[in-house]
């Protein structure tokens, strides 16, 4: 669909792309705020500054020029890779802590991205699609913990809750399979929307922070302090943000082919500086490390439209909303058990979305089979026994006591063990293969 010179259009369409990721975009600052005890106004600001750093963050991607920008319909969001380390740095160090990591990442990431520009045809398709399998599986323990209320609550497992969860999960479902195009593309936020309000009537929904908020305010840097710096929270986020490439180099890849424009090494290193610059901009902001939305890029298949202004009219309305407290103080309103069941729905399509991509791998090759078992093995371990090397160094439990990055770095190293010398070991099989055909 041809949208140019049709502006009602091209700001529909970024509507519908900044609809399409928000429910993604607003439960990472819930979860993560959440858990290092912020709450009221201070989690509702954490909302609405993480919205306004994902627009400023899609428009340095989306933004070509010669230093930094992939100039593709790419929309930016706070990663989920990063929910459960954010978590344990901000026990540990606090939210400055946190933002020193994002910030020190960032400035490690630019510096490797000419590197990793050209390594990053040397990683296969079955550690992307691994990597992304283990993503959704490690963060699904997230989503029951909500089901039932949330970690804690005094109230977890009530009848209530699981009532809640499952009914909007049964809405998000019953949306996907009755409805298509923009309706379907929302299905998500308005299951939690319909469930916030069937909430409320059940007497479940507070709406006094409200009433009481703003509906204007100044976003600044450092908002919550200034950021600290500890070098194991920032090899641990260091990891984290890489890891969050793998999952974005395959978006990229995904977009080129639908937009047809040629992707070359020079081209995917300045989407690598922008996405770095978009996790400095993060650490600055106290918000999060972004990366690039997946279910934006479905939008782009399903909507045909490869328009890069329908990607800056996104951005610039985040930015937008970021300003209007309002906004970000009703998502703080949301039941645990609504988002719960959004979660299990969201969550699972990534650990889809790992499977689909693990669906074009050859299984023919046994070590194709032994990265995938023993990445998702140890991944999804890690996340059953959080314990499992707590008997290890501090500074190197904080990295393997997180499955993602746990099972993503074991996908890295068994794809170079099996490649290494590759094509001299093909060469001795052939030979093997040619005697033997002599012999018999």
């Amino acid at each position: 669909m041809d949208v140019k010179n049709q502006p009602g259009k091209i700001v529909s369409l970024g509507l519908q792309h900044m609809l399409a990721m928000y429910a993604g975009a607003v439960v990472v600052p819930l979860i993560v705020g959440s858990a290092i005890g912020l709450k009221g106004a201070m989690l509702a600001y954490l909302v609405s500054i993480d919205l306004a750093a994902c627009g400023l963050a899609t428009l340095l991607q989306v933004w070509k020029n010669r230093f930094f920008g992939i100039g593709l319909p790419v929309v930016l969001g706070c990663t989920f890779t990063a929910v459960t380390p954010m978590i344990v740095i901000g026990k540990k160090y606090g939210i400055e802590g946190v933002c020193g990591s994002i910030i020190g990442a960032g400035i490690i990431l630019f510096g490797l991205s000419f590197i990793l520009g050209k390594i990053v045809k040397f990683v296969s398709p079955v550690v992307i699609g691994s990597v992304v399998v283990i993503i959704g599986l490690t963060l699904i323990p997230v989503a029951v913990n909500n089901v039932g209320g949330g970690v804690g609550a005094p109230n977890f497992g009530d009848p209530k809750n699981l009532l809640l969860a499952f009914g909007v999960l049964l809405l998000i479902v019953l949306m996907n399979r009755l409805f298509t195009g923009f309706l379907r593309s929302i299905s998500i936020l308005l299951g939690i929307i319909i469930g916030t309000i069937a909430a409320s009537f059940m007497g479940m929904v507070d709406f006094t922070s409200v009433g009481e908020a703003h509906w204007f305010q100044i976003l600044k840097p450092f908002s919550f302090g200034a950021p600290t710096f500890h070098i194991d929270a920032i090899i641990t986020m260091t990891i984290v943000v890489l890891v969050s490439l793998i999952e974005s180099t395959g978006v990229y890849f995904a977009l080129s082919k639908i937009c047809h424009v040629p992707i070359n090494n020079k081209l995917m290193e300045k989407g690598y500086r922008a996405e770095s610059l978009a996790v400095v901009v993060g650490g600055l902001f106290n918000a999060f490390p972004y990366t690039t939305f997946s279910q934006n890029l479905g939008l782009v298949q399903m909507t045909k439209v490869k328009s890069r202004s329908v990607i800056v009219v996104c951005g610039v309305i985040l930015i937008v909303v970021g300003f209007i407290p309002k906004i970000g103080v009703i998502t703080t309103i949301i039941p645990s058990a609504v988002l719960g069941g959004a979660m299990i729905a969201m969550f699972g399509m990534v650990v889809s979305a790992g499977i689909k991509m693990l669906s074009e791998i050859d299984f023919s090759k046994n070590e194709n089979l032994l990265i995938i078992a023993c990445s998702v093995g140890l991944g999804l371990g890690v996340t059953v026994q959080p314990q499992l090397f707590s008997k290890l160094p501090s500074y190197i439990q904080i990295v393997t006591n997180n499955g993602v990055v746990a099972g993503a770095l074991m996908a890295i190293i068994l794809q170079i063990i099996f490649n290494f010398n590759k094509s001299k070991l093909d060469e001795k099989d052939i030979n093997e293969e040619k005697q033997d055909a002599q012999i018999i």
